[in-house]
């Protein structure tokens, strides 16, 4: 009985219960969508440290009575970009040495109205229109396409104060860079400069020559400059200025000159990387400590280019006779430029830009030269107005493709290989042609090995020197139609069986080429 008594008063309890809470959901106010919270990783009040200008923030967002679909961000309070991710990386410009940002960023939920929204403003601030997802890339919303239906946004948005701390950039020589002891007034230097904060934020490079305590030499090139080759031209002045030329190219030479440099005399080239928050390296310098770095004044209108590496007398044979010809009157008048085993650092650019300095050329090689320069440089210097005397042999194995010789050479072809060309075998001048007159009887002074005979192009070239009977097919020597280039196809140091390699010299600079000192 007392068993009974106690389920009764049970059940009149939960159906009390029940009752209430009947009452209470029929008869009470529904409630509307509930804004979302945001929450960062690194809360408002936690100590945050000084951070690089490149970071990764995270956050994420609950809501009481839906999802979370994405998240609006923003560094200045005023411009507010949507993801739907929980993180991003950013690069933050800096500004000063040190610069803080206020990162805030706000959760939105899923309450949309189904229909997309050119216009999204709450709490106090325009978002822009919905975000969607640009199929056709036309920039623009089209009906049809994904987007997101932000229902209500976080009014309260999570932020975080940062303090941006700029790291100084980085600047070193590249390790290709290294000058001779002495080098004509032509140098091309590379640097690597490199900045954690972005090597965008790079602002500037200074360069100065010799001098690093007067600023006002100082010429600021542009942050993104890594290569410049740096080439003087005038040769009165005592104090020559010297030009820029960035990444070695003579249509891009840098509006400001520098100062200071000594011809014949020592130079130092520095170096120096600023970022847009002021924050300089130190001055590298070239050459490094205890080393030097002589620039020599060119003397004359001529060049004497070395591309010879065979041990033999060659480099005193044509230095004498430059030296001699003429009573004279080359002495003292030319400058020498050793190319064999590419001794120039930065070839490319140097090479060309040094031969520019020069109205006359003469280039001598072994049975090993250096055909790719002469590709690259001999057609521009000529047409740039000088003119060239080449004697050179041409590689036994493998024989040099014709087409790679018409890159520099009026020829058509080139004749089978002639292991062997004995002493005394004589090379005598083609008659007929009255412009070959004063052209010298050359012969042998010793053995020569590995020959080639050249068929040059009679439209484009006058053929002068053959053999004297059928030693070498075609012909050793030819002047060019506009009579700028000489060629020889021997070394001329073993033909002067005859004593008289220096009338053809004379012949060719003096006669042909109308050499004034």
């Amino acid at each position: 009985m007392k068993l009974q008594k106690n389920i009764l008063i049970l059940f009149s309890i939960i159906l009390v219960l029940s009752l209430s809470s009947c009452k209470d959901s029929l008869t009470g106010v529904p409630l509307g969508n509930q804004p979302p919270n945001t929450h960062l990783f690194l809360y408002p009040d936690s100590t945050v440290a000084q951070q690089p200008s490149k970071l990764t923030v995270n956050w994420w967002g609950d809501d009481p009575d839906g999802l979370v679909v994405g998240y609006y961000f923003s560094w200045d309070e005023r411009n507010w970009s949507f993801t739907p991710k929980n993180d991003s990386a950013f690069a933050l410009q800096i500004g000063a040495a040190d610069t803080s940002y206020n990162f805030q960023v706000s959760s939105a939920d899923n309450g949309g109205n189904g229909v997309y929204d050119n216009s999204v403003v709450q709490n106090g601030i325009n978002y822009g229109p919905e975000p969607f997802v640009d199929a056709n890339n036309n920039g623009v919303y089209d009906a049809g396409e994904k987007f997101y239906d932000i229902g209500l946004i976080d009014p309260t948005p999570a932020n975080l104060k940062f303090p941006i701390k700029n790291t100084p950039p980085v600047i070193e020589w590249d390790t290709l860079t290294v000058i001779p002891a002495s080098s004509l007034p032509v140098m091309t230097f590379r640097w690597k400069a490199s900045d954690l904060d972005g090597n965008e934020s790079i602002q500037k490079i200074n360069i100065v020559l010799n001098d690093t305590t007067n600023t006002a030499n100082f010429v600021e090139l542009r942050g993104s400059t890594r290569l410049v080759t740096l080439r003087v031209r005038d040769f009165q002045s005592a104090n020559p200025e010297t030009e820029i030329l960035i990444d070695g190219a003579e249509f891009n030479i840098f509006p400001a000159t520098l100062k200071g440099m000594v011809l014949n005399g020592f130079n130092k080239v520095f170096v120096q990387a600023v970022d847009i928050s002021g924050a300089k390296t130190p001055f590298i310098e070239m050459p490094g400590t205890n080393k030097t770095w002589f620039v020599r004044k060119p003397v004359g209108k001529m060049l004497l280019i070395d591309d010879y590496a065979t041990a033999d007398d060659a480099t005193a044979f044509y230095n004498n006779q430059l030296t001699t010809i003429q009573g004279g009157a080359l002495a003292g008048k030319y400058d020498t430029l050793n190319i064999s085993g590419k001794q120039i650092p930065f070839f490319s650019y140097n090479f060309y830009l040094t031969i520019k300095l020069f109205d006359y050329i003469v280039w001598y090689a072994d049975n090993n030269p250096s055909i790719p320069a002469a590709q690259n440089v001999v057609d521009k210097y000529l047409a740039n107005g000088g003119k060239i005397f080449m004697s050179m042999q041409f590689p036994r194995n493998p024989t040099p493709e014709i087409r790679d010789l018409r890159e520099f050479l009026p020829v058509d072809s080139i004749s089978r290989l002639i292991q062997v060309l004995p002493n005394g075998v004589e090379f005598v001048v083609e008659s007929g042609n009255p412009a070959n007159n004063g052209y010298p009887t050359l012969k042998t002074s010793t053995s020569v090995l590995g020959n080639f005979g050249l068929y040059p192009n009679t439209t484009l070239a006058r053929p002068i020197y053959r053999s004297s009977g059928t030693q070498i097919p075609g012909h050793v020597g030819f002047m060019n139609g506009n009579k700028n280039l000489f060629f020889f196809g021997l070394p001329l140091n073993k033909l002067n069986g005859n004593s008289n390699v220096s009338q053809l010299f004379e012949k060719v600079l003096f006669g042909e080429f109308g050499i004034s000192i």
